[in-house]
C-alpha cells in the first residue's frame, strides 16, 4: 500500500492573475537590467539594429540561456522569483505545498510557452480557475500561493 501525499489545506489563499502579472512585471525589469547591458557591451549598437533572432553565441547565452536558468534556479530554491517575493507570493507543488523540484520547474517554464501560444489563453485561465492555476501550473503540478504576513 502506497502512502499518499497530503492535500494543502483548504485555508490556503491562492494567488490572482494580479498579484501574478505584478510579479513577472518585476522579474521581466530584474532579467532586463542584466541582459541589455551585457548584450549591449558585446554587440554594442548591433542589438539595436539586427533582426535576427539571434545575434550569436553570447546572445543566446545571454538572452535565452539565462532567464531560463534564473527563473528554474528561483523556483527551485526560494519557491519564488524577485518578483514574486516582492507580491508574497510562492510557487508550490499542488499536492504537498513544497517548493517544487528540478523537473517540476522545468516543465512549468516550458508550459509557460503554451500557455502564451493561443492568446494568452493559459495565462487568462488564472483568473478563472478556481485555484488560480494558469496552464503551465497544470502541467507542471504547482499552484501559486500568497504568503502569510508574520505578525509583529
Amino acid at each position: 500500500m502506497t502512502e499518499q501525499a497530503p492535500e494543502l489545506p483548504e485555508s490556503i489563499e491562492y494567488a490572482g492573475f494580479w498579484a501574478r502579472c505584478g510579479a513577472t512585471l518585476i522579474d521581466t525589469f530584474v532579467l532586463l537590467l542584466v541582459t541589455v547591458p551585457l548584450t549591449l557591451v558585446i554587440y554594442g549598437s548591433e542589438m539595436w539594429h539586427n533582426e535576427a533572432p539571434v545575434l550569436g553565441s553570447w546572445d543566446l547565452l545571454i538572452n535565452w540561456l539565462l532567464p531560463v536558468v534564473f527563473v528554474i534556479l528561483f523556483w527551485r530554491y526560494r519557491g519564488a522569483t524577485p518578483g514574486k517575493m516582492a507580491t508574497s507570493v510562492q510557487v508550490v507543488d499542488a499536492k504537498t505545498g513544497q517548493i517544487p523540484g528540478f523537473r517540476q520547474s522545468a516543465i512549468r517554464y516550458v508550459g509557460y510557452f503554451l500557455s502564451i501560444i493561443p492568446l494568452m489563453l493559459g495565462f487568462i485561465w488564472i483568473a478563472i480557475d478556481k485555484r488560480k492555476q494558469g496552464w503551465h501550473d497544470k502541467l507542471a503540478g504547482t499552484v501559486v500561493i500568497k504568503l502569510k504576513k508574520s505578525e509583529s
